[in-house]
């Protein structure tokens, strides 16, 4: 896989806007600091390719985005309600282990 896969190492943010701006990736998964999940998604979802998903961890918060405890919980849950009315993704929140949430571009 090695001739298919990128890795970048560094911070996310910075990472994500070092990338080309046309629509190419298939998948991403974001699993990192809770307070930049919005940046993230600002600045993946316009680098998808249609049909492209983006993964993301910890939606849930051991279910404290329905009473947050925290700025990572406030953060988070605020965030699960951007991608619900974004409406250039398809999505699906699984309650597994602390909730993973599928997007898929449209």
């Amino acid at each position: 896989m090695q001739d298919r896969i990128e890795l970048r190492i560094g911070p996310a943010g910075e990472t994500l806007r070092e990338l080309p701006h046309e629509r190419h990736l298939d998948f991403a998964f974001i699993d990192a600091d809770k307070t930049g999940y919005p940046i993230y998604w600002a600045e993946l979802v316009p680098r998808m390719r249609p049909g492209g998903v983006i993964a993301l961890d910890n939606v849930l918060r051991g279910g404290r985005v329905i009473a947050p405890q925290n700025e990572g919980d406030r953060a988070i849950a605020a965030f699960n309600d951007e991608v619900l009315a974004d409406v250039r993704v398809d999505q699906v929140m699984l309650p597994i282990a602390d909730g993973v949430t599928l997007a898929r571009v449209r």
